[in-house]
């Protein structure tokens, strides 16, 4: 087979990384492996460019969510992005944004309590604009899932790159904790949920480039159903509770492909798995396809063999689909199955672990932007214009959107510096999600910590203590040197400054590629944070009361 640039830009990958496959199995690979490829070794999944640097600056548990404990309740809590999806199909982009971080918090066996949100606009009420708040106010609203904070922020530089990052809460009881790390060879592999159809092939490679708007990308965006999310939440919640249940894992970026082979590898063992079995939407779908679809409201389970019946008993009370797709397996082989054929047989750690192209970061960061200086001393003009500030003014038009006292846990709302959510007893959680552009763009390093203090101060003032902290990191091309090092120098200050407040990061998401036609976002790291309440009765308020 002779190999061109051309051919492998249908698989989003360039000769260098063919040469490593080929080189792993001593062989050329045939075309669905290559679509495997395609999709594990994207930046999405395989984080190419920052999982060295990430790894070095912070140990993490390599599970769906983070956790942090309050007595005997674990809250699971974690952010993510949204945003190539909501670039070119703002509704949806959002929409299945809020489903998929809903599926990571309940794939720790935590009921999801709340939903935050850090939204960038290059400008208020666009269609962009309104097309997101309506798809996170749709899809959160009908799943009962509080939207209760966040942020809204503008610059002209999220014009063609809007940056749509959503954070989910959820609390779990110790004894129904879940992993997503697989055991025992000839335990059963589960699908549990939704069919699989074609809407989002490529999603995870679509997000791990530039938006070319030469390109149709309206096929990678995944389309959601909130009404059958609820039914999954509610089902997973019953089914958490069954010993026979060992690893749970959301079915995101690369399908029923990635969350099957990460929960294997992380296990330390192999996979097979039967593409036959999966129900599909659509009829006449490629095997390929099937793997790499992105259909939304899909859960991957590793049950206990002879074990299923219980499982399948709760799918049908709450009209999902179930399958038995694969078996976890003894060693380290990866075999994909269909049409009677093995169409797939590969090492499952070449599989799972891209290759790292995190450059050498030899020069600090040195930002060309200019910080003006006030010479204005009108008062009563600069105050009009700082109020007037889309970014500044009250939020109240997009909160009321939301429903953010659904589930009755709500004890402060929106609007304030962080919201409050009540647990058990007289006890609550403080929640806070923040970044500021203006502070990471002049300097990374110390505008990162300067975020950082600033989503901690926001959940003490609602009186919290913080326990534990969440990111997004949003930038532009990796591959740019200038680009590099912002996000370097911000993984380091973040670092620098959880150390020096005694503050673990539990985990987080890497969003690069955030610049098409010429226009590059600035350096946004976004932070999530969540603090214990000791009594949510003694909680400040954020506003002056008269008795």
């Amino acid at each position: 087979m002779r190999v061109t640039d051309e051919f492998l830009r249908k698989f989003s990958m360039n000769l260098h990384e063919y040469e490593i496959i080929v080189e792993g199995l001593s062989r050329e690979p045939n075309e669905t492996e290559l679509y495997i490829f395609s999709a594990m070794w994207s930046e999405h999944c395989g984080y190419k460019h920052s999982r060295r640097l990430l790894k070095e600056y912070f140990k993490i548990a390599d599970e769906n969510a983070g956790l942090v404990w309050i007595d005997n309740l674990g809250i699971a809590f974690k952010v993510e992005s949204h945003n190539h999806p909501c670039a070119v199909e703002p509704f949806q982009g959002a929409a299945t944004g809020v489903g998929g971080i809903i599926r990571d918090v309940i794939a720790m066996g935590a009921r999801p309590i709340a939903l935050l949100d850090s939204l960038h606009f290059a400008e208020p009420l666009s269609y962009t604009y309104e097309e997101v708040i309506s798809g996170i106010s749709t899809y959160g609203n009908s799943i009962g899932v509080p939207t209760i904070g966040g942020e809204v922020r503008f610059d002209p530089r999220y014009s063609t790159n809007p940056l749509v990052n959503v954070m989910a809460v959820g609390v779990v009881k110790r004894e129904e904790l879940r992993s997503a790390r697989a055991r025992g060879g000839g335990n059963v592999v589960v699908l549990i949920g939704a069919k699989t159809g074609k809407d989002g092939l490529h999603g995870a490679s679509f997000a791990s480039r530039q938006i070319d708007k030469n390109l149709n990308d309206r096929p990678s965006v995944q389309v959601g159903d909130p009404f059958t999310e609820k039914r999954l939440i509610e089902a997973m919640l019953e089914i958490v509770k069954l010993k026979s249940v060992i690893a749970v894992q959301d079915m995101g970026a690369a399908g029923i492909l990635s969350s099957t082979t990460e929960m294997a590898e992380r296990g330390g063992f192999g996979l097979d798995l039967y593409l036959d079995r999966v129900p599909l939407r659509e009829n006449n779908m490629e095997p390929w396809e099937i793997l790499l679809s992105e259909s939304q409201e899909r859960m991957a389970l590793v049950v206990e063999k002879g074990a299923t019946a219980d499982v399948k008993a709760i799918a049908n009370k709450w009209d999902l689909e179930f399958a038995e797709i694969g078996t976890i397996t003894a060693g380290d082989l990866f075999r994909v199955f269909a049409n009677g054929k093995m169409i797939a047989s590969l090492p499952l750690s070449l599989v799972v672990k891209a290759p790292d192209f995190s450059r050498e970061i030899s020069s600090v960061y040195e930002s060309s932007k200019e910080i003006s200086k006030w010479t204005d001393h009108k008062i009563e003009g600069t105050l009009v214009n700082l109020l007037s500030d889309p970014t500044i003014a009250s939020k109240r038009s997009v909160y009321e959107k939301y429903d953010y006292t659904v589930g009755g846990l709500t004890v402060r709302e929106p609007g304030a510096d962080a919201a409050v959510l009540y647990l058990e007893d007289k006890k609550g959680i403080s929640l806070s999600l923040n970044g500021n552009a203006r502070y990471t763009e002049v300097n990374p390093r110390e505008g990162i910590k300067a975020v950082l203090m600033e989503v901690c101060s926001n959940v003490i003032t609602a009186g919290g203590k913080p326990l534990g902290v969440t990111d997004c990191m949003n930038f532009g091309n990796p591959e740019r040197e200038e680009i590099a090092t912002q996000f370097y120098e911000s993984v380091r200050g973040l670092s620098e400054g959880c150390e020096l407040l005694g503050i673990p990061v539990t985990g987080g998401n890497v969003s690069f590629y955030n610049e098409s036609e010429g226009v590059q976002i600035p350096p946004t790291p976004v932070i999530g944070v969540v603090g214990e309440v000791e009594d949510i009765q003694k909680i400040p308020f954020p506003y002056f009361k008269f008795d």
